[in-house]
């Protein structure tokens, strides 16, 4: 498994150099509208390969959101692993959040599957069905599956995945990232229910996303 990386994620090391030597041949060859257009674009660059640390609550029976953003549907959908229908969670990340994604709860990786797919807008509904995207199930110290699916957007051309089936994983762990605009559910098991209501903001590995029913807040 590949290790964490704070402040910039590795992923972004290339654009950001490409534009900040673009930016530089440009004001050497005094080109001073590129210069600025290609300096605007190496700071972007930098703004969003970001990847802070996060504080990860510790409670018991809790998940995590596995992604910055916002919740943008709360519902019952077919689960892809089962085809059991659970409770799911989607978090639409837009270009200007942290795409590097996390565990939901700690566990052990019991499959990774990627599927190639269009490129529609991630906030639709059939993309999670249409949708380039990479599926998880994870399995927690109590048996419980977890299933969350990293989805592509309508800008988004590439899905990061860190991780390989067998990898054992903390709560808050990063798993991968997605490239500009584009989602994440999350399929909870019967036994959780979401601690979240559409609209809300959330931060990947520190905004508790669900809760085991029963267990207060």
């Amino acid at each position: 498994m590949r290790k964490p990386y704070s402040a910039i994620t590795a992923e972004g090391y290339p654009a950001i150099f490409s534009a900040g030597f673009t930016a530089l041949v440009f004001a050497v060859m005094q080109w001073w509208p590129l210069a600025l257009l290609s300096l605007l674009c190496t700071a972007f660059a930098c703004h969003f390969f970001r990847d802070p640390e996060r504080v990860v609550p510790q409670g018991a029976d809790l998940a995590v959101s596995p992604a910055d953003g916002r919740i943008i549907r709360i519902a019952q959908a077919t689960e892809p692993f089962s085809g059991q229908s659970r409770q799911c969670v989607s978090i639409f990340m837009n270009v200007i959040d942290v795409h590097v994604n996390r565990a939901p709860v700690s566990g052990t990786i019991q499959a990774i599957e990627y599927k190639s797919g269009r490129f529609l807008n991630a906030s639709l509904n059939k993309a999670s069905e249409d949708n380039e995207r990479c599926l998880y199930s994870l399995e927690d110290a109590e048996g419980r599956l977890w299933t969350f699916v990293q989805i592509a957007g309508l800008i988004a051309r590439r899905i990061v995945c860190r991780v390989e089936e067998g990898d054992s994983l903390v709560r808050g762990e990063r798993v991968g990232m997605i490239k500009f605009g584009s989602r994440v559910d999350v399929y909870l098991p019967e036994s959780y229910t979401a601690s979240v209501t559409v609209g809300d903001a959330v931060l990947a590995g520190h905004s508790v996303l669900a809760r085991k029913s029963g267990s207060g807040h």
